[in-house]
């Protein structure tokens, strides 16, 4: 029999009112980003700690069902899908991206010395996994953050960015490689060659190879039903996200790559309006949604169960900070006083990433939840405080 509130189809139970639970919370979140200043919770942060409210080991008011996982996945994805497209080489390129790949390769290895003085302490397991992701930073969390404040454009923003793209594509790189060399078949890291290869090959087909007929269709369908610039990037985002996981990657480095190159053809004033509907896609619809889930999944128990787990939260939110801000502010020299300390603390911030690779970690056995939770506490907490305490001196 159905309950009241559910549909099945399949065998598959979809429970109507948790789904309007966190379209609610969806709502709502932006009115919190949206209080004065001093009490200001960024609108991602706002979404988590939501959820964790609405969700079943608060108020149990919504709980993830399989559609809202699917529209989850599909969140992130697009929230990754997002960041790539923020990455503009030709503002990145020279200085802030060279700055950006020594800052990120000096967080790998900071990362990988704390982690395994942690793990020799019996603080964590997973020490490899944790070192991973401390090194994360959440860009695509920060690229709305930075929109909002009026620095995306500026030499701040540009550094954030640059740092960002280093603190987010590293990672799932590393990531991939880790996973296909603990699978116990090394030739699967030889499939991110073969990735890479057909990444590169989108990205110059897309770049170079302009039919007449598709771009008089793309233009005339922007305001119309017909949407064709929208559905060829999203057909782009699905395929390389069925070739990631197909090759046994990470899905995020599809995402991600799929970003990169429809940032590469959808540049200048021409694509204001595409970027739009993409914004209206993604964070008004199924970026919210994974944060939301986020929430709802979060493991408050397991955290509040001892105080030494919840002391990790803030001890592990200075990690962040000496294992991304460290290499940042040693780098950064040139910028002035209260811009290098935006950056420093703005590149420390941490979280999807943060998420997905305790899941990897936790899954494997290698981590307990316990730990798992206070690393997400602690990218959480990261996200609320750094940007915020980063925009006072930008």
């Amino acid at each position: 029999m159905v309950r009241l509130g559910t549909l099945s189809s399949s065998g598959m139970e979809i429970d109507r009112e948790s789904l309007l639970v966190v379209l609610a919370v969806a709502a709502a979140a932006p009115l919190l980003a949206d209080l004065p200043r001093r009490v200001r919770v960024p609108g991602v942060v706002a979404e988590i700690l939501l959820g964790i409210v609405v969700g079943p080991q608060v108020l149990d008011f919504a709980h993830t069902d399989a559609l809202i996982e699917a529209l989850s996945q599909f969140g992130l994805a697009f929230l990754f899908f997002m960041a790539g497209m923020e990455i503009d080489f030709e503002r990145v390129r020279g200085v802030p991206l060279r700055l950006a790949a020594r800052g990120w390769a000096a967080s790998l290895a900071l990362g990988m010395v704390v982690a395994a003085l942690l793990y020799a302490l019996g603080v964590i397991g997973a020490p490899i996994l944790v070192g991973l992701a401390l090194t994360t930073t959440a860009l695509g969390a920060l690229v709305p953050i930075l929109k909002d404040a009026g620095l995306a454009d500026g030499r701040l923003g540009t550094r954030v960015l640059a740092a960002g793209a280093a603190g987010e594509f590293g990672p799932i790189v590393a990531l991939s490689i880790i996973l296909a060399i603990a699978s116990g078949e090394l030739w699967r890291t030889l499939l991110l060659g073969v990735f890479a290869a057909a990444a590169i090959a989108l990205g110059l087909l897309a770049t170079r190879v302009r039919p007449g007929r598709v771009v008089r269709l793309v233009e005339a369908t922007m305001h119309a039903s017909g949407q064709v610039a929208l559905r060829l990037a999203l057909l782009l985002l699905g395929g390389l996200v069925v070739l990631a996981g197909t090759l046994g990657l990470d899905v995020v480095l599809g995402a991600f790559t799929a970003g990169l190159i429809v940032g590469l053809v959808a540049r200048g004033e021409a694509a204001h309006a595409f970027h739009v509907k993409l914004d209206g896609v993604g964070y008004g619809f199924l970026i919210p949604i994974f944060f939301i889930a986020t929430g709802l999944d979060f493991d408050l128990d397991a955290l509040l169960s001892d105080a030494a787990t919840l002391a990790l939260v803030p001890g592990f939110a200075l990690v962040f900070l000496l294992v991304r801000g460290l290499p940042a502010w040693w780098l950064n020299r040139d910028l002035p006083a209260g811009e290098r300390v935006a950056l420093t603390l703005m590149v420390s911030a941490a979280l999807p990433l943060v998420v997905a690779i305790t899941e990897v970690a936790v899954d494997a056995g290698r981590l307990d939840a316990q730990d798992a939770a206070a690393l997400v506490g602690a990218g959480m907490l990261s996200l609320l405080l750094f940007p915020l305490l980063g925009m006072r001196r930008a």
